[in-house]
């Protein structure tokens, strides 16, 4: 019997989008559970006091630019990582965007911003990390969603339709790659105060709104986080792959007093 299924020591971790926000939730929540990592950004001179950050917590930590639209930069960052590292066991694929417009006010390159980069992106990043952990026979690959894999919301439609995509594929290359030792699951985080949902969190009446739809009645913290990117990583969850883990606070049962209350 296996002892400390949460113990990432010896085990190296690609975090994408790590400059800011989730990604360096993530990142940290691994670190301090024994990894190593690879950080990306498009500027690498964001990465730095991340960098220290994780150092300081006793890990190492690669800084390494990255952008995910662009395919000749997704494999020279991988290339990049195996040969810093020797190997590559975890893909937390995070970097992402979004763009909030009415669905008439969307034109065709604010579809193909938000797609590209993350659907295409994270399709072709899990590729990349793909190749080296299928040839090692073992790997975890945590694609990053949101609610919106399962719900839809108005004003941000390319972002939904990108994040019910990257459900599909999960589910796709689980069982593409499970024989070969590979897990890809994705943590879907619910409503979290990020560089891209900030100006919502200071409208007191969405505030209301949302909180009233929560059966935990808050929104996230990026520490509700920490627990699920870890056992995803980690051997907790071996026997887990094609799943979407929702961290949302209880917001996708549907079940929440307003909801009722308007049933009714």
């Amino acid at each position: 019997m296996k002892h400390n299924f949460f113990d990432l020591s010896g085990k190296v971790a690609i975090v994408t989008g790590a400059s800011r926000g989730l990604g360096q939730c993530f990142g940290r929540a691994l670190a301090r559970a024994g990894a190593d990592l690879v950080i990306t950004s498009r500027r690498k001179e964001s990465l730095r006091e991340f960098q220290k950050e994780i150092e300081g917590l006793g890990r190492k930590a690669y800084p390494v630019p990255l952008d995910v639209r662009i395919e000749e930069s997704i494999h020279a960052m991988v290339e990049k990582a195996v040969t810093h590292y020797g190997k590559v066991d975890i893909l937390v694929n995070n970097a992402g965007c979004n763009i909030r417009k009415p669905a008439l006010e969307l034109t065709w390159d604010d579809w193909n911003t938000v797609v590209d980069t993350n659907l295409r992106g994270t399709f072709f990043m899990a590729q990349a990390a793909g190749r080296h952990m299928v040839e090692r026979r073992y790997g975890r690959i945590i694609n990053i969603g949101s609610v919106t894999c399962v719900f839809g919301y108005a004003g941000i439609t390319p972002y939904c339709a990108s994040r019910g995509g990257v459900m599909q594929l999960t589910k796709s290359l689980a069982d593409d790659w499970g024989k070969h030792g590979v897990t890809v699951n994705v943590l879907a985080p619910g409503w979290f105060k990020t560089d891209q949902t900030a100006a919502l969190y200071e409208n007191k009446e969405w505030m209301e709104y949302i909180t009233d739809r929560i059966p935990l009645r808050r929104p996230g913290k990026p520490e509700d986080l920490e627990g699920a990117v870890v056992f995803l990583a980690s051997d907790a969850s071996e026997y887990i792959t094609g799943q979407v883990l929702l961290v949302d606070g209880g917001i996708t049962t549907g079940s929440t007093k307003a909801t009722i209350e308007k049933k009714g």
